[in-house]
């Protein structure tokens, strides 16, 4: 038996759980027997004055866990060790050694402990914890005043290194607590941590000349404790300094404990929380007290504060708090502010959601009015993710969502996943979010996708769900238990019906493209059909796209390699070209419905139709050519989403798509995307999806009967469409950077019977109404359009024919000359 495995070792392979700290003091009063010992035996007689021994880091502070290093600082007078020393020091060692201790040492003097060296910040950070242990007690007290005077004059920039050191331990361990297999001491929430916490106390109290405290954060001792004794078990079980967690680990102590390895590490990530929690909150006080211009720039941002919120330091508080007593719909418009800011909540504001959390599960159970749009707007801001994770923090996200809970801190094991499902699901949130400015160059392809994206609430609420099903289901069943989960959800929210059936079919269809990159060969002629008829629509497709990048990202560091995001592109473009091949080739020969003269109206458009539209809709759609039969056309505006919806029934004519866009941009309006359908008795179904800029219908809804009538005149050959687009006032261009430069392709592999063309354009008014004149204007028929416009970048696809057949090599040339210029402003 040796000195380090055997005084302090329990009988009980549990019994160092009831007093851990306790079992790291009595091997430390062990070992510092050992120690001191040896010391006197080969060093004091060498050395009676102008020697003394240090205890440091670790040992210094008695948390000697059984294979830790015993760190040990020989602290002499001047530099250079003598010569009848240095035989005695390799003897004292040589003995430390064969008694079983693992020994590291260094000699130093006090003027060397006393210098801020950024090449070995390390040897600083251990003195914060040095204790005397043996030799001259003179020398010992110099190295204190020295290391007072050092603290005073470089307390603020060693804690600034320390912060730093941190963060990049934090992103060296994947910046999460919520790890499937931790490492306990240097993971977030691990033992360094808890360290930190304290070596920053000890700084702030030597800048401030207070006096030393043992611990002034008593809520912290049980997460602290825990984290000993598992680390201690950690150590006797594998006979080394081992601090990784593993599964079989995990097993084997939920069995000690008679528990479930998935309720054991729940207390786990509790305890690594609370620590994780208190060690941001001081580095941010370093960072606050280090940065006049952060202070600076902290007191600018303050003036997004309004009359219910109010921010300093870069923190939000309640202005009123006990408003959240009848009014705990405040908290949404808290979380929304979050988001919209990018700010964190305040320690107070956290203190008094909790105090108010009975009025908040309340209200979110028995709310006077549907949650959705509150909670829409939290999805839609720019910061969701934080605003998000500051719901999961505070216990809100739950309060909203009960399907949330079952999955706080759950463990899945695949082997493939390294984080707990909620961690997973928030930091696919967060990737997704990052999307908006890619620092990765090979995101930009997915970015593109994803500033394409209308309606990315419904892709982050997806996002939320996709794996709620996994607290109850395993494998793939989880996949249809996440949707009726977000089914029972969404219904409670009140969340309109089109929108459920968007997310509903993200959530059923979430794995669907990584299943094809992982099982279907890409080459083969069935693959493409496969995806098109998985997803359905180009819309889902692009949704669908971000949303398993987000997903596969969210696994794991290197999940979403080059070549996986190579392949998942390959997806994207095989399922888009058949999803667009078939917009014009596969169409719709029996409607399959019994409503007399439904299946004419629906003979003939592309198959896509059903698929994108609701049963409800294509009845309205059906009820608008009825009604377009007495005067020839049948137009519909109304509003929802914020936007504005146009659907326009007629008999098809030349040029007349152009004629619509143009009536549309001469009255001011702006379309954000639009499509066109033409049945086989020649009646046109274009949609608009259209914004008012200039609030022109909002603020004089007569407005809209005169746009109704002026697209029925225009429409039916009566009103010059010229004439409207002469008085509409040119806008100002986008700053230099925004700018797009045009591009026209035509692909003729597509589809079998017309030529596709993308016009990628600056968008500007009247932009879609000169790109369909140009193509009228060689004769040439427009089959099909998709139109999609994002901030300045329009994305404009038209299916074109020339007498029944595709376009030629000539007719191409000519017709890309005449589209580059109609994109000309």
């Amino acid at each position: 038996m040796t000195a380090a495995n055997q005084p302090y070792s329990e009988p009980d392979p549990r019994g160092f759980w009831d007093d851990p700290a306790g079992a790291l003091v009595r091997r430390t009063v062990t070992v510092d027997r050992t120690v001191s010992e040896s010391f006197a035996k080969h060093l004091e007689p060498v050395a009676p004055a102008g020697l003394a021994l240090l205890a440091v880091g670790g040992y210094g502070r008695r948390e000697l866990f059984p294979f830790s290093d015993v760190d040990l600082l020989l602290l002499i007078e001047k530099q250079g060790v003598p010569e009848r020393m240095r035989g005695a020091i390799s003897a004292f060692l040589q003995s430390l050694w064969d008694a079983g201790l693992r020994v590291s040492h260094s000699v130093r003097t006090p003027v060397d402990c006393s210098a801020l060296d950024e090449q070995n910040i390390e040897l600083s950070i251990s003195l914060l914890d040095q204790r005397f242990l043996a030799g001259d007690r003179g020398l010992h007290a110099k190295l204190d005043l020295a290391m007072a005077r050092y603290l005073d004059r470089q307390g603020s920039a060693l804690a600034g290194h320390l912060c730093r050191m941190v963060r990049d331990r934090h992103a060296k361990h994947g910046g999460s607590i919520y790890q499937l297999e931790p490492n306990i001491k240097e993971a977030p929430g691990g033992l360094r941590d808890y360290q930190l916490i304290a070596w920053l106390k000890k700084l702030r109290d030597a800048r401030h000349n207070a006096p030393a405290r043992e611990d002034d954060t008593p809520d912290l001792i049980p997460a602290r404790d825990f984290l000993f004794g598992l680390r201690t078990y950690l150590h006797q079980r594998a006979r080394r300094d081992s601090n990784t967690l593993t599964f079989e680990l995990q097993d084997e102590i939920a069995e000690l404990f008679a528990t479930s390895p998935a309720v054991w590490m729940r207390r786990y990530y509790s305890s690594a929380r609370g620590i994780a929690r208190e060690a941001l909150r001081a580095i941010e006080t370093v960072d606050e007290q280090s940065s006049s211009l952060l202070v600076q720039f902290r007191d600018w941002r303050s003036r997004v504060s309004n009359t219910e919120f109010h921010v300093s330091r870069e923190r939000v508080y309640f202005r009123a708090p006990q408003r959240l007593e009848h009014d705990p719909g405040m908290a949404l418009r808290l979380f929304e502010f979050v988001g919209r800011h990018g700010m964190h909540l305040a320690l107070e504001t956290v203190r008094r959601l909790d105090q108010h959390s009975a009025a908040l599960s309340h209200y979110f159970a028995s709310p006077p009015a549907p949650l959705w749009p509150g909670f829409k707007a939290i999805l839609a801001t720019p910061h969701c993710a934080l605003a998000l994770n500051a719901m999961h923090e505070t216990g809100a996200l739950a309060a909203l969502l009960p399907e949330w809970g079952p999955v706080e801190c759950l463990v899945i094991r695949d082997f493939y996943h390294r984080y707990t499902v909620d961690e997973h699901t928030l930091r696919a949130i967060r990737i997704l979010e990052d999307l908006r400015t890619p620092k990765d160059p090979g995101w930009k392809r997915v970015a593109g996708l994803y500033s394409e994206i209308d309606r990315l609430d419904l892709v982050m609420f997806a996002l939320l769900f996709h794996d709620l099903g996994k607290s109850l289901k395993e494998g793939l069943a989880h996949v249809g238990a996440s949707a009726e989960l977000a089914a029972s959800a969404m219904e409670r929210l009140g969340m309109p019906e089109e929108d459920r059936r968007v997310v509903i079919a993200l959530i059923e269809h979430h794995l669907a493209l990584s299943s094809v990159m992982n099982s279907r060969d890409l080459e083969d002629p069935s693959t493409a059909p496969f995806i098109a008829a998985k997803v359905g629509t180009l819309e889902i497709l692009k949704q669908l796209t971000v949303l398993t990048f987000a997903d596969i990202s969210a696994v794991n560091p290197s999940a979403m390699s080059p070549w996986r995001l190579e392949q998942l592109w390959r997806v994207y473009l095989l399922g888009y070209n058949e999803l667009t091949r078939e917009l014009e080739s596969d169409r719709i020969h029996e409607g399959g419905v019994e409503k007399a003269g439904m299946e004419e109206f629906l003979e003939g458009f592309p198959v896509r139709y059903l698929r994108k539209h609701s049963a409800a809709e294509i009845e309205a759609h059906f009820q608008l050519e009825q009604r377009s039969r007495e005067r020839g056309v049948a137009v519909d505006i109304h509003r929802e989403n914020g936007f504005y919806a146009l659907t326009l029934v007629a008999r098809d004519r030349p040029a007349l798509l152009s004629a619509i866009a143009g009536a549309m941009a001469g009255f001011g309006m702006n379309i954000l995307r639009a499509e066109g359908f033409a049945n086989r008795g020649g009646i046109i179904l274009d949609t608009f999806v259209f914004e008012d800029p200039h609030h022109t219908l909002e603020l004089n809804p007569t407005e809209v009967d005169r746009l109704r009538l002026t697209l029925e005149r225009v429409t039916l050959g009566r009103l010059d469409v010229k004439e409207l687009l002469r008085s509409r006032p040119a806008p100002a261009p986008p700053t230099k950077k925004a700018r797009v430069a045009p591009a026209v392709s035509f692909d003729s592999r597509v589809s079998e019977v017309a030529t596709l063309i993308e016009v990628v354009a600056e968008d500007r008014p009247g932009l879609l109404y000169a790109l369909t004149s140009a193509i009228a204007s060689t004769g040439a028929n427009i089959d099909v359009v998709l139109i999609d416009t994002r901030a300045h970048k329009a994305i404009d696809v038209f299916y074109v024919t020339a007498d029944g057949k595709k376009l030629s090599a000539a007719q191409q040339a000519e017709m890309k000359e005449k589209l580059l210029k109609a994109c000309a402003p």
